[in-house]
């Protein structure tokens, strides 16, 4: 497992970007907290990630390419337009698929929802560049302390990764959740 930072992973980029196409399970920054990120079209890349998150079902969310591939893949309302405008920030936006085979389907296992990201932050540069969505998840165990820096980096987790981008200490929190899979919108602040 490698660490490398942003000037590292630019100078290595196409290497970088072969091996996420590939099935690589990395650790990358965002405009929040630390996340764990694969190809969300590669099942087995996918699968790894489950089993680090020890996550059997709870689907994960996703790094958009595109607002054009939310307006391709989910089912988009008017007042879900308002959300879209809103990005790239710091929101999880929670659709309905229109296209299942958007995603490999062990991301949301079986849901036809899909909680969509585009962070304030370069690494959704990464799903635009490589035209897919990348799995995005708070890197650690479900339901413990999520990682800020190197230090709260779960030693199991680390060891599972094929590599890790870093930049520092993160003081952020989670992103909001926005429900805008039912009639009526819910926002979640975590």
């Amino acid at each position: 497992m490698k660490i490398v930072i942003k000037e590292e992973f630019e100078m290595q980029r196409q290497d970088f970007l072969d091996r996420i196409m590939q099935g690589a399970v990395y650790i990358h920054p965002t405009d929040t907290i630390y996340g764990v990120g694969c190809n969300a079209k590669n099942s087995r890349a996918v699968n790894k990630v489950r089993a680090i998150k020890e996550r059997t079902s709870t689907p994960f969310s996703i790094i958009a390419p595109s607002k054009d591939w939310i307006f391709e893949n989910c089912i988009v309302s008017m007042e879900a337009e308002k959300w879209i405008n809103k990005l790239p920030g710091p929101y999880t936006l929670i659709f309905k698929l229109k296209n299942n085979n958007a995603v490999a389907s062990e991301v949301n296992s079986g849901a036809q929802t899909i909680g969509v990201r585009i962070p304030l932050h370069w690494i959704r540069g990464i799903a635009r560049e490589l035209n897919v969505p990348l799995v995005t998840t708070s890197a650690n165990v479900s339901g413990k302390e999520y990682m800020v820096n190197l230090d709260t980096l779960d030693p199991e987790i680390k060891k599972r990764m094929d590599f890790v981008i870093y930049e520092g200490e993160k003081a952020g929190k989670p992103s909001t959740i926005v429900h805008l899979d039912k009639e009526e919108e819910k926002v979640i602040e975590r």
